[in-house]
């Protein structure tokens, strides 16, 4: 079955605990059978995360409805426990992570803009009337 709705590309800041990180790092190497099928099972794909310095760990992941796999997880067994236990490596979160993450607002995509491009260099050149135009001699 083909989707209708548009990919959601969601990227999100949280930060580590430094003294934390070796720990939180292990703990993704690797993560629960059952908590990757459930991410799986909410509809999230191309989940990546990135670890900066001092903490900062940036989270991107692909969904075609975010809304859904947020209530999908909150909802999950497996999830709140992971969630419980992940809770502690976060500095200033306020809730699960996977629901109180910051998000970051997109700016720029290739892929979208190379489309657009393309799309815009296929379309006809707008119409014009040689007789109303500047420099036209009548």
């Amino acid at each position: 079955m083909t989707s209708t709705t548009a990919t959601t590309r969601v990227c999100f800041q949280l930060r580590i605990r430094p003294e934390l990180l070796d720990e939180y790092i292990a703990r993704h190497t690797p993560v629960w059978p059952e908590m990757l099928a459930e991410i799986a099972a909410a509809g999230r794909r191309n989940y990546s995360l990135f670890l900066g310095e001092g903490g900062q760990l940036i989270g991107y992941y692909e969904t075609d409805d975010d809304e859904a796999a947020q209530t999908y997880l909150a909802g999950s067994e497996v999830a709140a426990r992971w969630e419980a236990e992940m809770g502690r490596f976060f500095i200033g979160l306020d809730g699960r992570p996977d629901q109180a993450a910051t998000a970051l607002t997109e700016i720029f995509n290739l892929h979208d803009q190379l489309t657009a491009a393309r799309g815009a260099a296929t379309e006809p050149p707008p119409h014009t009337d040689p007789v109303h135009e500047e420099g036209t001699a009548s």
